[in-house]
């Protein structure tokens, strides 16, 4: 929003799992509320969550030739939780009928009745944690997810003034452009023209992690392809870069390399530091290149020592695996042509 609306205030910014899509990002989040809670049938408890993130890992981690808990590109991964169907009682390693067509919605995301795409679904990777989704989708119960808070919290006093609006009365045919008309002006910030904030020679990093389960990691790419479409490919890489964490959650956390000076601007140098890359980007006119990425063993205390590191690579590119040399070290992957 402030490199759209007020070009003039920063010389460079950072923004981490950007939210820049408010309005349709909570529209997403009741979505998934309807598609979980309508019918109290395909509630999916935080408990049968391992093993949806164990069967997504089954059919979609080695696809990178690496095997190592981690979904490099989830758009690669084509993971059916019709596999998971039981064939005899409920248990916590299997998903009833209705609870396999809840998450076939949530892959989906929500859509109007003829299929038109509102915001994107979730992709597979990263279910397991508080900071997944027992954290922002399913909640401990029913009514208790973060996904709930924001948009009840959103839709009942900013936009409906009413609190006891019920999303279940959320329609994706006539209810979006309402929407849209009433606050999207206040909220959104999709506008793909940064012209005045190329001009004065500002800098913008994006970052987002692939197993985000607060805001679908393919939102950021399709706002990084909205610049690339109204400013063209060189004019955006002069003053724009995006990076995609696989395996990071919501702005940290998760199975992958989740630490590269996000949330610590004065630690490392502009190769393991977004805040330094950018300086760097900034002040001397050296853009960054690739972002050197840490998964710690024990991600609350560092100390305990690394467990591997990874390349981020400015998209559309992404890190592949050389053939050779150990996985959890990022000196044997490059970067290389990715999906766009």
């Amino acid at each position: 929003m402030e490199a759209q609306r007020y070009p003039e205030d920063y010389d460079g910014i950072i923004a981490g799992a950007p939210a820049n899509y408010w309005t349709h990002l909570l529209i997403k989040a009741i979505w998934d509320l309807q598609a979980l809670q309508a019918d109290p049938a395909a509630y999916i408890p935080a408990k049968k969550v391992p093993s949806i993130s164990a069967a997504a890992l089954a059919a979609c981690d080695a696809k990178d030739g690496v095997t190592d808990g981690i979904i490099a590109d989830p758009r690669e991964c084509h993971f059916d939780p019709g596999v998971m169907l039981c064939n005899g009682p409920d248990s916590d390693s299997c998903l009833t009928a209705a609870q396999v067509a809840a998450i076939k919605k949530l892959q989906a995301g929500p859509r109007t009745s003829k299929g038109e795409l509102i915001f994107p679904g979730y992709v597979p990777g990263g279910e397991e944690g508080g900071n997944g989704w027992p954290g922002w989708v399913t909640g401990s119960a029913p009514g208790t997810s973060l996904e709930y808070e924001f948009a009840h919290g959103f839709f009942a006093n900013m936009v409906y003034g009413n609190p006891e609006w019920d999303f279940k009365t959320f329609n994706f045919d006539k209810d979006v452009k309402f929407v849209d008309e009433k606050v999207g002006s206040i909220f959104n910030s999709t506008d793909p023209n940064l012209k005045g904030f190329k001009a004065r020679g500002g800098k913008l990093i994006l970052y987002h992690g692939w197993s985000d389960a607060a805001i679908e990691p393919e939102n950021a790419i399709n706002y990084f392809n909205s610049v690339v479409a109204a400013m063209g490919e060189q004019n955006t890489s002069a003053f724009l870069r995006l990076y995609m964490a696989p395996g990071m959650q919501h702005c940290g956390g998760g199975p992958g390399p989740n630490s590269f000076g996000q949330s610590a601007p004065g630690r490392g140098d502009a190769q393991h530091n977004l805040y330094a890359a950018l300086e760097q980007w900034v002040e001397k006119g050296m853009a960054p290149d690739k972002i050197i990425a840490t998964k710690f063993i024990n991600d609350m205390d560092p100390a305990q020592g690394v467990k591997m590191t990874r390349p981020l690579c400015p998209y559309p590119q992404a890190a592949k695996y050389k053939g050779a040399g150990d996985t959890n070290d990022a000196a044997n992957f490059e970067c290389a042509s990715g999906k766009k």
